[in-house]
């Protein structure tokens, strides 16, 4: 069993530049796929670079920023849970309740953007109260058997196939929705598929066990404190960023494409291990990128608001029942609108921490989970 071991939780600042970047690297992918509109109809205003942005974004934040966002929905969690150990007392029934509000924050989320996440996470978030209390041996070991993918790997072995027909079938209701129907169409069709839509998605993309293995991750890391600059800290950083580096230059070369159904959602968790490590070293390494990071500081520490505001936003651009550009602007053109949200957003924040010390929504959740 996990016993603390008494160690001041200092806040982490690279932890909030960190749900900066996710939360603005959403938001920008958000837009590339247009809030979840994938249109057959012409774009109106198109450019060559559309698909090579496509593509370059794809790669560098599609699945990447939702992982880095659970991996740090973990290290909150552990930060949360070992405060009160050293108080002598049990989080593990007010973090249930917490996981409660926040699929009620999904609930509204969903509302206005069938893509949310929130109610998934707060399921998954349970899942960490048992694991809690496991020895860092068996965590380990979880961890490891999540992170080979284990569906996708039996579903190879065995030539089993699941079955996907729902998915593609709800997604299309959905997406009908978005670009022809009213506002109060699009939200009773998100409240009825929004969650199912989700899960299936998630199974769909092998992310079904990849963010469970996330939040499984960022409780260890939180547990052997790698980020805090302590002890050799950055040499682990290191060695992580120059191995997860060569694993992704050789995938990136290799022809895997027989097993790609596996290996692609692993694939894209060495980038996003890649992603952190880069940033974490470059953190501690260089006061020019703690100095270049601060402004995501402020905008991380307002994630769950950032969050909510960009479904509401971007789905009143990209929708029917707002300004439709689903079938108006290419992607190069979204992903302008998708830069200038987070500039807007980021600027909101900044008011807003001038005079309160959290974000509206964290400051809510706050006050509900220790009322």
């Amino acid at each position: 069993m996990y016993i603390t071991r008494n160690l001041p939780n200092t806040r982490i600042d690279v932890a909030d530049a960190l749900r900066g970047i996710a939360v603005a690297g959403i938001i920008l992918y958000h837009s590339v796929e247009h809030f979840n509109i994938f249109t057959q109809e012409t774009i109106i205003h198109s450019l060559p670079s559309d698909q090579t942005v496509a593509d370059v974004l794809a790669w560098l934040l599609s699945g990447k920023m939702y992982g880095i966002f659970a991996m740090l929905f973990g290290l909150s969690f552990f930060i949360m849970n070992d405060n009160q150990q050293q108080k002598g007392s049990s989080f593990s029934g007010r973090f249930a309740w917490r996981m409660c509000l926040l699929f009620l924050f999904g609930v509204v989320n969903v509302a206005f953007y069938d893509g949310d996440i929130l109610m998934l996470y707060a399921c998954y978030g349970l899942l960490l109260i048992p694991i809690s209390y496991l020895p860092s041996k068996a965590v380990w070991c979880i961890i490891a058997l999540l992170a080979i993918q284990p569906v996708e790997l039996f579903c190879l072995l065995t030539g089993f196939e699941i079955d996907h027909t729902r998915f593609y079938e709800i997604s299309g209701i959905i997406n009908s929705a978005h670009e022809h129907g009213t506002f109060l169409e699009n939200t009773l069709t998100n409240l009825r598929y929004g969650f199912e839509v989700n899960l299936r998605f998630n199974v769909f993309s092998g992310r079904l066990t990849q963010l469970l293995c996330l939040f499984i991750l960022g409780m260890q890391l939180g547990r052997q404190r790698l980020f805090y600059n302590e002890g050799r800290n950055l040499q682990i950083w290191h060695k992580i960023l120059l191995r997860s580096a060569i694993v992704v230059i050789v995938l990136s070369i290799v022809d895997y494409s027989s097993i790609a159904s596996w290996l692609n959602p692993i694939y894209n968790l060495i980038i996003c291990l890649m992603i952190v490590s880069a940033i974490v070293s470059a953190w501690y390494a260089f006061d020019g990128v703690r100095k270049a990071l601060h402004h995501l500081c402020i905008f991380g520490r307002m994630s769950l608001t950032n969050y909510l505001l960009q479904s509401i936003i971007g789905c009143s651009i990209f929708c029917g029942y707002g300004l439709a550009c689903y079938n108006k602007l290419g992607i190069t053109y979204a992903v302008l609108v998708g830069i200038a949200m987070v500039i807007v957003q980021y600027s909101f924040a900044r008011f807003w921490f001038a005079n309160h010390p959290r974000g509206p929504l964290e400051g809510l959740w706050r006050k509900l989970t220790w009322i």
